[in-house]
């Protein structure tokens, strides 16, 4: 059964280089184009796509609101961030709805390997970026194991609060912060606010 793909880049180099690809590896692939994100929403709406490879620097590009729009319009097609971006900054488009990320640097085989297992699997993910994924998991699990006054305390400290803000907003006493705020620490095996910060960040 034919798949339709839908390569959003705004380079003609790597729109025929990755479609290229494409037609050596596969034989049942009808590739398009787009060369905006609005030409990119517009052929999403008019058909249907299995896959849209997209580039995050398309003209008229939102960054990652660019997937939840793609996926409002249609939920099943599975999408491929394909960025000269490093993939530190992966999990926020997965995070989105993105299905895969992979680097413009990577090598034709890597690029074959992805598109396999994103029909394959519904997901391509490096194992650097599963590393990552699990890495968030377990903070995740970490804050979700704080009672709701610890989670409270979490939240105020992230936000900037003292332990004298927090004592007030709460109505409990400044010393009984201290005591929460050291079993938040220990729960998230954290020794300062700035390790707090960042999980902080990657959790929301």
């Amino acid at each position: 059964m034919t798949k339709k793909i839908l390569i959003a880049d705004d380079h003609h180099v790597v729109r025929i280089g990755t479609a290229l690809i494409l037609e050596k590896n596969f034989n049942y692939f009808e590739v398009n184009f787009a060369e905006t994100y609005g030409e990119a929403k517009q052929k999403i709406k008019s058909e249907k796509y299995d896959l849209v490879i997209l580039d995050i620097e398309l003209p008229g590009s939102i960054l990652k609101s660019m997937v939840k729009g793609i996926k409002g319009i249609s939920e099943d097609t599975l999408i491929l961030i394909f960025t000269s971006y490093k993939e530190n900054i992966a999990l926020q488009y997965i995070e989105e709805g993105a299905n895969g990320f992979l680097n413009k640097q990577s090598d034709p085989d890597h690029f074959v390997k992805a598109v396999e297992a994103l029909f394959k699997d519904g997901y391509y993910y490096t194992p650097e970026i599963m590393n990552e994924l699990l890495k968030g998991n377990k903070k995740r699990s970490a804050v979700e194991n704080l009672s709701e006054r610890e989670m409270q305390i979490f939240n105020l400290l992230a936000k900037g609060n003292g332990n004298l803000e927090i004592a007030n907003a709460l109505n409990i006493e400044e010393s009984t912060v201290g005591t929460y705020k050291r079993r938040v620490y220990q729960k998230l095996k954290i020794t300062n606010l700035v390790e707090l910060l960042e999980i902080y960040k990657e959790i929301h």
